[in-house]
């Protein structure tokens, strides 16, 4: 055993001194128990403090389902929000990144749980992030069931925090989606998005530096709000509108418009033999893809390669059901456009092709 009187009084230390402070991280647990309770549903209770928590499938109303898992972060866009002392909003971004991979498995999100790391604990911004997070569980049905909260001194920045988020959904077994179905003749669908969403912000950093840009200063492209505001519009939750239209048999395929832009995503869902045909000119590009495109002189193909352009999720479909989907869609307050469709892939091609693809880029 180790004997204290051997140890010095000036080498005493306690986990405090070494950075780790036990009371900030049981305010925060205290702090946000209302914030997740309020996302219980059939299913789970959405209780904090036990060390895992339960889900049960059969009271959520499922047969014979189908576990999925997706997990995801935010990237840098976390950097703006630190740097725009704005943490209201990330935590929704994070929830979307992983449900809306859930719903293109047409999963239904069961339960999330967060990562939330650290160099000091900072109780309030934690708590902004965190009230994101539960209010974009709220809106997706799922249950916020648990988390982990680390301070990790010399690991991290002063100020600086990351964020990892893990969410579980079902599908009941024959009702998933595969994109195996998806055939020439199908028409692609585009979903709106509400902007930026959370991917490319390692090049909108570069070039925000590149032009000495204020975050508190108005967006050039919408000079209604600051820049750190209209920059750090959360990720748009497709969840409801998705499942509503994939549970009416109206859709083959989605594709969430992440990393990878318009031309890496779609390919995932698309068999072999088989490429999307795309028409620029079938969407608006949202002002501010414009703006960075012409400030970094960013060239077309990067940002269809790195932003969504204006579409966050895109939807194959038969020709006869596209119109239908579409409507569905609509109505769950969805801005749809017809943006292409499949075609027949000839060897050596790219999976996706984009008609008109200058409108995208600085020219």
């Amino acid at each position: 055993m180790w004997r204290e009187d051997a140890i010095s009084s000036a080498s005493k230390h306690t986990y405090k001194d070494a950075g780790v402070d036990i009371e900030a991280g049981n305010a925060l647990v205290e702090a946000i128990k209302p914030l997740a309770r309020a996302t219980a549903r059939p299913g789970a209770a959405a209780a904090l403090g036990g060390f895992g928590g339960f889900f049960d499938l059969k009271a959520a109303g499922f047969k014979d389902p189908l576990l999925v898992a997706a997990n995801d972060g935010v990237g840098t866009k976390v950097k703006l929000a630190i740097e725009a002392d704005k943490h209201d909003t990330i935590g929704v971004d994070l929830v979307a990144m992983c449900v809306n991979d859930l719903v293109v498995q047409g999963a239904e999100p069961l339960f999330f749980l967060d990562y939330y790391a650290t160099a000091k604990l900072d109780v309030a911004a934690a708590r902004a992030v965190v009230a994101g997070i539960a209010a974009a569980c709220r809106e997706t049905n799922c249950a916020l069931i648990g988390g982990e909260t680390a301070e990790m001194p010399g690991l991290y920045a002063p100020g600086d925090y990351d964020l990892a988020g893990f969410a579980v959904g079902a599908v009941e077994r024959g009702q998933a989606l595969t994109g195996a179905a998806v055939a020439v003749g199908d028409i692609v669908l585009g979903l709106a998005s509400s902007g930026l969403h959370s991917n490319g912000f390692s090049l909108v950093r570069r070039i925000l530096a590149d032009l000495d840009q204020n975050l508190a200063g108005p967006a050039p492209f919408d000079p209604a709000q600051s820049l750190g505001a209209a920059l750090l519009t959360p990720t748009r939750l497709y969840v409801k509108s998705c499942l509503a239209a994939s549970r009416a048999g109206h859709i083959k395929a989605l594709a969430h418009i992440t990393g990878g832009g318009l031309v890496e995503n779609l390919p995932r869902v698309l068999p072999a033999g088989v490429a999307a045909e795309l028409d620029a000119r079938a969407w608006p590009c949202p002002p501010v893809f414009d703006w960075l495109a012409r400030s970094g002189g960013v060239p077309a193909a990067d940002m269809a390669r790195t932003f969504n352009c204006g579409l966050g999720m895109m939807a194959i479909c038969a020709p006869e059901a596209a119109e239908a989907a579409a409507q569905v869609l609509r109505d769950q307050g969805e801005t749809v456009h017809r943006i292409g469709r499949i075609a027949a892939r000839a060897p050596g091609a790219a999976a996706v092709s984009i008609e008109a693809l200058d409108l995208l880029g600085d020219g």
